[in-house]
């Protein structure tokens, strides 16, 4: 165990922190101005391997703002980087171990809804696991996140100026884009938006009784719904474009902890 952790592990025990950001693909940057109390590479927490994906810090950074502290992970790992299970929602179990009780996860999407237009929000009111077996018979939305949040976050975004549309996110294994054939099933189910993380991670943080909110940044239209050809260059240069409306609307959470 890194002595980077074991200072970061003490601090928490100091100071419980309240919430355990993720930051997905393009956002790591969303938390850079709040106060850093000390900083671990993926690599040298307990069970997490470091992420190999474009647009992932890879670290996890004890921050406080507003008098909140929180433990940021400037970006995640993914099933389709060849990990378990127990990798992939490591950050979560890791959160709870350092007495977090809510999560907020974020990430990069597709939009498949009409309200879902590239560069806008859309909080998670529900979401589709296409990432098990044998799921499109039963495939039914797993609704594991907070409307008490969901509400709140939807509040802090008309204080800004920024609104947020709520939906139904697809969670799906990655890594080439979705076929148009596939998005028009994934609709047809009742996905407003489609990505390749988020679900697993929610329905742990759900399992082991944290509260749970999502936010989707809308990089592009789905596969399908628009001529321009897809790319994890563009994704990441319009999440970057929305990152400065995504930290509006979290720092005025935040500051109602």
């Amino acid at each position: 165990m890194s002595s980077r952790f074991v200072e970061m592990a003490s601090a928490c025990r100091a100071e419980r922190p309240r919430v355990a950001l993720v930051l997905g693909s393009g956002l790591n940057a969303i938390s850079d101005g709040w106060r850093t109390i000390s900083s671990v590479p993926f690599a040298e927490l307990p069970g997490l391997p470091g992420t190999s994906v474009v647009g992932h810090r890879g670290r996890l950074v004890l921050h406080e703002f507003s008098s909140c502290r929180l433990l940021v992970f400037q970006g995640r790992v993914h099933f389709y980087e060849g990990h378990d299970a127990d990798a992939v929602a490591r950050p979560i179990t890791l959160a709870q171990e350092l007495g977090v009780g809510m999560v907020w996860l974020t990430n990069a999407a597709g939009g498949i809804g009409e309200a879902q237009a590239p560069g806008s929000l859309m909080l998670l009111e529900a979401h589709l696991n296409t990432m098990k077996k044998h799921w499109w018979p039963d495939v039914v939305p797993s609704r594991v996140y907070s409307s008490e949040w969901n509400g709140i976050l939807s509040e802090s975004g008309r204080s800004v100026g920024v609104p947020l549309t709520q939906g139904i996110y697809a969670g799906v294994f990655g890594p080439n884009y979705e076929t148009p054939a596939e998005v028009r099933a994934l609709r047809v189910i009742g996905a407003d938006a489609v990505g390749m993380s988020t679900v697993h991670e929610a329905e742990t943080a759900a399992r082991l009784g944290l509260e749970v909110a999502a936010i989707s940044c809308i990089a592009n239209r789905a596969a399908g719904l628009s001529p321009e050809p897809l790319s994890h260059a563009d994704v990441l240069r319009m999440v970057q474009q929305a990152a400065d409306r995504l930290r509006r609307v979290l720092e005025h959470a935040l500051a109602r902890i």
